[in-house]
């Protein structure tokens, strides 16, 4: 028997070659440590609390008589509308928060633990998930409280809680790629913020497509957060399934082949 230590790149190279398992349960380990570290500071939780309270407050209360005619008429346009904007939103936090524990030389510590390497990246995107459903519970109920009763039934919540949740896990796979190639936790923050904007607020989120200009049309009729919003509506207001769900599903798809493995490549170069 060799009693002889390692060496750096022999370990390295067992992290590169462990098994799923032990990447499965190292990555829900991981995801286990993000969760504390929200336990522990729980103003992180500000973000998915108030915005979609604040948020669904404003909107409805300013918009609601100008587009619907009154609030009631409004609320199932604007709750389907909110909730994506809110969960999607939130998982920015992804990628600053990856960035940060780079920054601080995290997981250059968890190098030196017999873990496999891509299990700090995966924890971090797995335990986000918790912010989304947190997101997607208080937005239903906010809007619930204001008089919202969606038609679809609780099962078709159910189902567009999910999808939203399971989207907004993909598109967070852009977000950590920003937050492993970026210099700087702000430098993600506002390239985030800005491309989150744009596609939130030219989409059919807020207000109906045929009021806008017809030259705005093309890019909100094409604009993927569009077909989301629509597939949402479909789920909770009719409780149906329609062609937009599975143009959002596909797109969902699409985003994780091309950005999963370019965040995975990167962070293999930088860690």
């Amino acid at each position: 028997m060799n009693d002889y230590p390692l060496t750096p790149g022999a370990q390295r190279a067992l992290k590169n070659h462990a098994s799923v398992g032990q990447s499965l349960r190292n990555s829900f380990t991981m995801a286990y440590r993000g969760l504390l570290k929200i336990r522990r500071t729980p103003e992180q939780l500000f973000d998915v609390t108030l915005q979609p309270i604040l948020f669904t407050l404003m909107f409805t209360y300013i918009f609601g008589g100008a587009i619907s005619g009154n609030v009631h008429n409004y609320l199932p346009v604007i709750i389907p509308g909110i909730l994506v904007q809110t969960v999607i939103t939130t998982s920015i936090v992804t990628g600053v928060q990856l960035r940060e524990d780079m920054d601080k030389g995290v997981f250059d510590r968890f190098k030196s633990l017999p873990i496999a390497r891509i299990a700090p990246l995966a924890g971090a995107l797995l335990a986000d998930t918790v912010r989304y459903a947190i997101a997607t519970a208080l937005t239903f109920a906010m809007g619930y409280l204001m008089g919202y009763r969606p038609h679809g039934g609780f099962g078709h919540v159910v189902i567009a809680a999910v999808f939203v949740i399971a989207s907004s896990w993909a598109i967070s796979w852009i977000f950590a790629f920003f937050g492993v190639i970026a210099r700087t936790a702000s430098s993600v923050q506002g390239i985030s913020v800005i491309v989150l904007f744009l596609l939130t607020f030219l989409s059919n989120a807020f207000v109906p497509v045929k009021t806008m200009p017809g030259w705005l049309q093309w890019f909100v009729n094409a604009n993927p957060i569009s077909h989301l919003v629509t597939a949402v509506r479909d789920l909770v207001n009719a409780g149906s399934i329609g062609g937009d769900f599975g143009i959002a599903l596909m797109g969902a798809a699409v985003i994780v082949a091309i950005f999963a493995p370019l965040t995975v490549r990167a962070y293999m170069r930088r860690t």
